[in-house]
């Protein structure tokens, strides 16, 4: 048999594995997301109340809507605007997480086993993994910034019905030609660097905390490699992904939901650093940390059922084991 023919009859993970990977954590994630996005769309309105810069600009509305907490804020959309509207937002979120975990899960493990390398016996140190979590969910989040644009600001398109402002889309598709048209290509990647900032943040929470924990259990205690070391590991990785990434997320979720002049510019926030002053100076430290409940209830079920889902499918299409 000749090595081309040879290479045919690999299975399809074998002859295309970082095609296959990219396409095994993208179908995990999108499980992942249509579970728990209810939640993602709680603390994203919840980030947004009570914005000092919105009230000092004289925003219409900002003053009519009450901070109001997770479960008030969900009875709230599910009573004011229907319960469908849990999920709205969706589909921008689940074409983000193509993107982004399919990118991020593919450079980490490149950059676990290639460009950085494990320890003579299989360990990952605990400062690579850092170096390739922060890495690795920068690299992803910039490609998929443009999908959670979209998807913040279609987040919010209830509560402007509810405050009398004129929707601003009519679906995903008008949303990515609107912000096309009016801001360009810049336009789409409107709140990058706070977006790029978080993913680093939260995926040192999450890769480097399921990847570091999971592989402890596995070399000092008699767990194997199974779906109870994955949970354990996954839950983990939740929260400090949580801890970690909250206040970044906070800044870009009003960076991305700031209005724009015909130039793209923003009205309220100059920069991801400006945005963080006047939310500390307006607002108190813990305004960085509005919405933390629902991040972190999101992130922990978020994390179960990916690194579950995405262990499992790796395993039945005959891949190893992250």
């Amino acid at each position: 048999m000749s090595p081309a023919e040879e290479e045919k009859s690999l299975p399809l993970p074998e002859r295309w594995p970082r095609a296959s990977k990219f396409l095994l954590s993208a179908c995990a994630a999108a499980v992942a997301e249509l579970v728990t996005f209810p939640l993602d769309l709680t603390k994203t309105r919840l980030q947004i109340q009570g914005e000092a810069a919105a009230r000092r600009s004289g925003g219409a509305g900002v003053q009519a809507v009450p901070y109001r907490g997770m479960l008030h804020t969900a009875a709230g959309i599910v009573r004011e605007e229907g319960l469908g509207k849990l999920w709205q937002g969706a589909i921008p979120a689940v074409y983000r997480h193509i993107v982004y975990s399919g990118v991020r899960m593919v450079a980490y493990e490149h950059l676990r086993d290639t460009v950085l390398g494990r320890s003579e016996d299989g360990s990952f140190p605990f400062w690579k993994a850092v170096a390739g979590g922060m890495t690795a969910g920068a690299i992803g989040q910039f490609f998929a910034s443009p999908t959670d644009l979209v998807k913040v600001q279609m987040q919010m398109e209830g509560k402007r019905k509810l405050e009398g402002k004129p929707l601003r889309f009519r679906g995903v598709h008008h949303a990515f030609m609107k912000i096309l048209s009016e801001g360009g290509i810049r336009g789409l990647w409107a709140g990058w660097v706070p977006n790029v900032q978080r993913a680093a943040l939260v995926n040192m929470g999450d890769l480097t905390t399921y990847d570091s924990v999971k592989h402890f259990l596995l070399l000092n205690t008699p767990l194997v490699d199974n779906s109870v070391t994955h949970s354990i590991a996954s839950c983990c990785s939740g929260l400090v992904a949580a801890v970690l990434g909250t206040p970044a997320d906070v800044v870009k979720t009003r960076i991305m939901n700031q209005p724009r002049d015909k130039q793209g510019r923003g009205l309220l926030y100059r920069s991801s650093m400006d945005c963080l002053i006047q939310a500390v100076q307006g607002e108190g430290f813990m305004s960085l940390y509005k919405g933390f409940v629902p991040t972190w209830m999101r992130m922990a079920p978020w994390s179960l059922v990916f690194w579950l889902t995405y262990e499992q499918i790796r395993r039945i299409c005959g891949v190893s084991s992250f």
